[in-house]
């Protein structure tokens, strides 16, 4: 049964002391507006596609924390997507993906060296990316391992060290020891804003990076 209904600024206070379920219909017809979806969403009209998408993607909502860094990537040419329509945010980001997406990201230098790599050939898509990340100190050795998945620790040296490697205050991560090749990275990304970590006190220097999250670091860290 209804106890009372008030007016208030925004419209009007409705309580009930009620054992079953209710359903209400405010300002319109129990048909309600034919453009919104079951789940409440909102679709566009003219062209059938939800309007939460991130077009041309329908994996991407403009909700998700990446949205944003997906579209400047796109614009950018920076990634495509995996397909027409899907940018994968949650598949694995390999090592040939994010030093191909910094070095897009930086203009697409040419290289100016010699291939280091016995495992880069010349029709690989990151040949010019593998070649200028072996200038910039990013990647040592004779063996580039483009499949090896991104981890957060390697990403922030790759932005680090693309950043001219600047320094950064002490670490506040207990996964983070002083003397770790990467403290200085986490440091400055923290102070750039690139990553708060994973926690208060955890930065998780090994987990596997997504695309999405590669692209929102990506972006962080050249839009400064």
């Amino acid at each position: 049964d209804i106890d009372y209904l008030t007016k208030t600024d925004g419209g009007y206070t409705l309580k009930l002391r009620i054992t079953e379920p209710v359903v209400l219909t405010v300002g319109g017809s129990a048909s309600g507006d034919s453009s919104k979806t079951n789940e409440g969403k909102t679709d566009d009209p003219k062209n059938g596609l939800d309007s939460d998408l991130v077009a041309p993607f329908t994996d991407v909502r403009t909700t998700d924390y990446y949205a944003n860094a997906v579209k400047w990537a796109v614009e950018k040419a920076i990634t495509l997507g995996t397909s027409d329509t899907t940018f994968s945010p949650d598949m694995t980001c390999t090592r040939a993906q994010i030093l191909t997406f910094l070095w897009r990201a930086v203009g697409s230098p040419k290289a100016e060296t010699e291939n280091p790599f016995t495992d880069v050939a010349r029709d690989d898509y990151y040949y010019d990316a593998a070649i200028w990340a072996h200038q910039m100190g990013m990647v040592k050795g004779s063996a580039f391992e483009g499949d090896t998945p991104c981890t957060r620790a390697s990403t922030v040296v790759y932005l680090w060290k693309n950043a001219n490697m600047p320094a950064g205050g002490a670490s506040v991560f207990e996964d983070v020891p002083a003397d770790a090749d990467f403290a200085n990275a986490v440091s400055w990304a923290v102070d750039a804003g690139v990553t708060v970590g994973t926690g208060e006190t955890t930065f998780s220097p090994d987990m596997i990076c997504s695309r999405g999250q590669i692209v929102t670091f990506l972006n962080r860290a050249v839009n400064q």
